[in-house]
């Protein structure tokens, strides 16, 4: 008899009762009795001979297992009709590559470096990729100073990029001690090429180049191009002392490239600086021993603290000149890194907006100004971006507060991520909401009986008496403020829609609350639930919603809102609009014909 269940037999019995299986799992036994033959002469029909040892193997297996096999034993080539095949390979790697073949399965643990890299190159080779991936992600896991330029040179031989980024990453952060290391002599010149490119591997330059130097001579009659590797050595990082005591002895550069190399430290803004790479961590920490050099209560805008600030402490500040404090508030870095995200948590406990600019240096002599928000009104949290850079100083300069003349910032964060935003003419152009309470922004104007509402992503729980904002018509609006100043291009709302009423109205855009422009106007038509809209790009601060009519009463209800739209069906198209390169000011008259900028 069987049960039933969904019409599927589930259990089977016989006569006496006993449950017969239905499934036999005898894998383990099979593999253990399949690599009983691996290198066995039992049944064997093709013998390898590597490095002079000759070893029995069945064809059958290794065409089973490996294309490459398949098409070199029964391929038609020359070796098909061989019974015995020269391979010139590394024979502990061919007998643990067999091994693998037979039983499935590999010990790595024990296996030395050598060997283990040996495998490698045999699994690439032999285009046993699981087995590639699987050795890859071990030696992730047990880099070290003593192996990792050996995996290295294996990882780009093989275009392994994983792997390869790993190590990179790993001797970016061991830079000083594998410049020391006896195995650096023995990387290969693209290893090193592509090692010495990078901005952050990062040492002392004169350390840098005198291991070069080191490595130029241990490969130089091996008719490696020395010149190569000593062009990618940034001699005008170094000082003045080192350049003529260290590299002009050495004779490995010509007198015209220390003079030009000199010549470029001396007159150059824009040295190829080498930088710290910590991804997605916050570099302007005392863990990386960095900290406020300039402004007041300095203590408080790198504690990590962003809780409990009030009127009263947890914000480092500085007084707002007529034409702005040229010194700010200034962070130092405890080294040169890259970085190219800033985080700041402007004070926020009241409705107050400040502008600012920030700069970067990496010497507090040549200052690059990467955000300027100097004509834009901003609030709490900034999302700051711009192309990596090595930095060691920070400065952030308040020109703007519009409740009184100093400039308060509770924390800074400073990091490198690859989590960008597109920035155009200095200007985040995102695509994800920025209408977010996460992101910064508010509701200035506008009724409801949950602050912020609008913005809080709520799309489902609302009714009669809550879950929205509303004004009355003919005298209120709804104002939103963004965070900071965005390229926007769409727009998402939800009208209240309980009942079969439906709203007219406009929506206006700014950049300082005195100059408007409409890029919605839905004033002659009658709207229901979700509206999605586009326009031409704009920078956006404040967006004014208002409504004009509603079918059932003198209110307009607005359930939620946010920009740029993240309508599905928006977000699927390939967002090519072109942004405009224009200079916009707070004071300037705002010209544009409303009715050519919005699209219905």
């Amino acid at each position: 008899m069987s049960s039933q269940n969904g019409g599927m037999a589930v259990n089977q019995h016989s006569g006496n009762g006993m449950a017969r299986p239905q499934e036999i799992e005898l894998t383990a036994r099979f593999s253990k009795q399949m690599a009983q033959l691996c290198m066995s002469p039992d049944y064997s029909d093709v013998t390898f001979i590597v490095e002079n040892q000759r070893i029995p193997a069945h064809r059958v297996i290794l065409a089973a297992r490996s294309e490459y096999f398949r098409a070199l034993l029964y391929g038609g080539m020359q070796e098909t009709k061989q019974d015995e095949i020269t391979l010139h390979i590394p024979l502990m790697a061919f007998k643990s590559l067999l091994k693998y073949i037979y039983s499935g399965s590999m010990s790595l643990v024990h296996m030395k470096e050598e060997h283990l890299l040996d495998t490698l190159g045999l699994a690439n080779q032999y285009g046993f990729a699981d087995l590639e991936v699987a050795i890859s992600d071990y030696l992730r896991q047990v880099l070290s100073l003593s192996n990792v330029c050996a995996v290295l040179d294996a990882a780009r031989l093989f275009a392994l990029d994983g792997l390869t980024t790993v190590c990179h990453s790993f001797m970016d952060r061991n830079a000083s001690d594998i410049l020391q290391h006896e195995s650096f002599r023995n990387l290969s010149l693209d290893s090193l090429s592509s090692l010495l490119l990078r901005d952050s591997f990062f040492a002392r330059e004169v350390e840098i180049f005198q291991a070069v130097y080191d490595w130029c001579r241990c490969n130089a009659d091996n008719g490696q191009n020395v010149d190569v590797i000593v062009e990618k050595v940034r001699f005008a990082l170094m000082s003045l002392e080192e350049l003529l005591t260290v590299v002009r002895p050495s004779g490995i550069l010509d007198p015209e490239r220390l003079l030009d190399a000199i010549a470029e430290k001396i007159s150059s803004k824009q040295l190829p600086y080498r930088g710290a790479l910590w991804p997605e961590e916050n570099v302007a920490t005392p863990k990386f021993n960095s900290r406020t050099i300039h402004g007041e209560i300095r203590s408080a805008l790198l504690d990590g603290d962003t809780v409990s600030y009030d009127m009263e402490k947890g914000y480092t500040r500085h007084s707002i000149g007529e034409t702005g404090d040229g010194n700010g508030i200034i962070v130092e870095l405890g080294k040169l890194f890259i970085i190219n995200h800033i985080k700041v948590l402007l004070w926020d406990r009241d409705s107050r907006s400040y502008s600012y600019y920030i700069e970067v240096s990496v010497n507090q002599r040549n200052w690059e100004r990467v955000v300027d928000h100097t004509k834009y009104p901003c609030r709490s949290w900034q999302f700051l971006y711009f192309p990596a850079q090595a930095v060691r100083y920070i400065r952030l300069v308040g020109t703007h507060n519009t409740m009184n003349n100093v400039f308060h910032v509770v924390a800074l964060e400073a990091m490198f991520t690859e989590a960008t935003t597109p920035v155009v003419d200095g200007i985040l152009q995102p695509t994800y909401n920025v209408a977010t309470v996460e992101r910064s922004a508010t509701v200035v104007e506008g009724v409801s009986r949950t602050r912020n509402v609008l913005l809080n992503g709520e799309v489902k729980n609302y009714d009669w008496d809550s879950g929205y904002t509303c004004h009355q018509i003919g005298e209120g609006v709804i104002l939103i403020q963004l965070g900071q100043p965005y390229w926007i291009d769409s727009m998402r709302l939800l009208l209240w829609d309980c009942d079969s009423r439906s709203y007219s109205f406009y929506i206006e855009v700014s950049v300082d609350m005195k100059d408007w422009e409409v890029v919605v106007d839905k004033q002659l038509e009658h709207l229901k639930s979700w509206q999605h809209f586009t326009f031409l790009p704009k920078v956006v601060v404040y967006i004014r919603i208002v409504g004009t009519h509603n079918t059932a009463n003198e209110m307009f209800h607005c359930v939620h809102f946010e920009c740029p739209s993240q309508d599905p069906e928006f977000l699927k198209c390939e967002r090519n609009v072109p942004v405009p390169s224009i200079e916009l000011s707070l004071s300037g008259t705002n010209e544009s014909n409303a009715e050519d900028s919005a699209i219905d």
